[in-house]
């Protein structure tokens, strides 16, 4: 994350130095304010990418010499057969179309988003069985 920190700490500097020319030429309060959210919000990252390069060291991805391999490992786990994706399309598809036609489609929507996303969420957690389950 060491180049993220460098990257992003040079948009901060950019920013930064951005808003004290805009105050100087401008004296607009508003683009001002604007800059320096800019300005912070890239330090921020900057500030997150620098501590976890020192807390973690480097990734492969950070090493000129690392091969494609070093980098594998399991991606994730993808459930075979689960239809809560499409219940979760589904109500992001209501949603959004409850936007243009009235509050009511957009509450159902939102229903059928919620319960979409609560069971792609909780869909392999047993309750009331043992750990092995």
């Amino acid at each position: 994350m060491k180049i993220e920190a460098l990257l992003f700490g040079g948009i901060a500097v950019f920013f930064g130095g951005a808003a004290v020319l805009y105050r100087v030429w401008s004296r607009d309060p508003t683009g001002t304010a604007v800059l320096i959210i800019a300005f912070l919000m890239a330090l921020a990252i900057s500030l997150f990418c620098a501590v976890n390069y020192r807390r973690k060291g480097a990734r492969p991805q950070d090493r000129t010499e690392a091969e494609v391999a070093d980098a594998a490992g399991p991606v994730e786990f993808f459930p075979a057969h689960s239809y809560w994706p499409v219940v979760t399309a589904l109500g992001a598809a209501l949603t959004a179309t409850g936007i243009v036609y009235g509050l009511w489609l957009f509450l159902i929507g939102f229903g059928v988003l919620a319960r979409g996303v609560a069971g792609m969420a909780l869909q392999y957690v047993h309750h009331g069985e043992g750990q092995g389950s």
